[in-house]
């Protein structure tokens, strides 16, 4: 005989429905860890056929460790705004943030098999896929980026976890490089100074601006003299030390850098579902394919 006690308890564990807990129960003769493993098993089932679907909503998170030398940004996406304000998502995007920082993972495979920080026995993909069967969502963790540190690591979250910003730096203090995040956050920088830009973009851009400058009527010997002029602007507008400070238009970052004595090593910019194609949905188009 199956007790009501026994169905909460399964349900407390697993976060199943009542249903579902008793029929498990039942079949496993109110076995506890039997019915916990079947109803992981049908978890797994359920978690893969939502497997396909398109997750580009989600949360963007960093963690610092205690002593503030290893800091971790990640990205873990979901199919809907609203279960990325769902508490237990955030607990678990937070958690995998704090595991990159602790297990140190040298891949997003290697992530994925190692033991939950947090659930004994489980991996972060057993844990994973069990949130997926709970919440009734597809979820993966796309990405992440980990800095050690021999100065000091600082992180900044914008809009509930839209952008997240991680900043290995050098000197100056944490007010600097709160400061050198926010900056980041609001103006997009891809590089960190010029010598960290890739030959063949610098290149790429100096034929788009020679076409932009003799496109307007210049001839080619003036061109080549006015792209290197512009060519500065895209600097200024690519690479952090180059931009003009957002608190202060009168000084660009390297004149804050420079005043604090502080040097950025590193830093990582995550922007929640950026790059991911969004899957439009066309109910007609749906049911037209079905009928054919």
């Amino acid at each position: 005989m199956i007790t009501a006690s026994q169905v909460k308890e399964l349900r407390e564990k697993t976060g199943a429905g009542m249903m579902d807990c008793k029929k498990v129960l039942t079949e496993t003769d109110g076995d506890m860890e039997k019915a916990i493993e079947l109803l992981r098993e049908r978890g797994i089932a359920k978690a893969a056929k939502k497997s396909g679907r398109v997750a580009a909503e989600g949360l963007v998170e960093a963690y610092i460790s205690e002593d503030g030398k290893v800091g971790a940004i990640v990205e873990v996406n979901a199919e809907t705004d609203f279960v990325a304000k769902n508490e237990e998502f955030k607990e678990f995007v937070l958690s995998v943030a704090k595991q990159v920082v602790l297990k140190n993972p040298k891949d997003l495979d290697d992530l994925l098999a190692q033991e939950s920080i947090d659930e004994a026995g489980k991996t972060v993909k057993d844990v994973l896929t069990d949130k997926i069967a709970k919440i009734g969502e597809n979820m993966n963790i796309r990405r992440y980026a980990r800095f050690e540190s021999e100065g000091l690591i600082e992180k900044y979250i914008h809009g509930d976890g839209k952008i997240a910003v991680l900043v290995n730096m050098k000197g100056g203090n944490h007010e600097v490089a709160k400061d050198v995040c926010m900056q980041i956050a609001a103006a997009r920088p891809e590089y960190l100074n010029e010598a960290s830009v890739p030959e063949d973009r610098v290149e790429k851009e100096k034929e788009i601006l020679k076409a932009q400058t003799m496109n307007e009527g210049k001839p080619e010997a003036i061109a080549e003299k006015i792209v290197q002029g512009r060519i500065r602007k895209f600097f200024e507008e690519v690479c952090l030390v180059d931009q003009v400070f957002v608190k202060d238009p009168n000084k660009k970052v390297s004149d804050l850098l420079k005043e604090n004595n502080a040097e950025v090593v590193e830093f990582a910019r995550f922007e929640k579902g950026e790059g991911i194609e969004k899957k439009e949905e066309n109910f007609a188009e749906e049911v037209m394919k079905q009928l054919q």
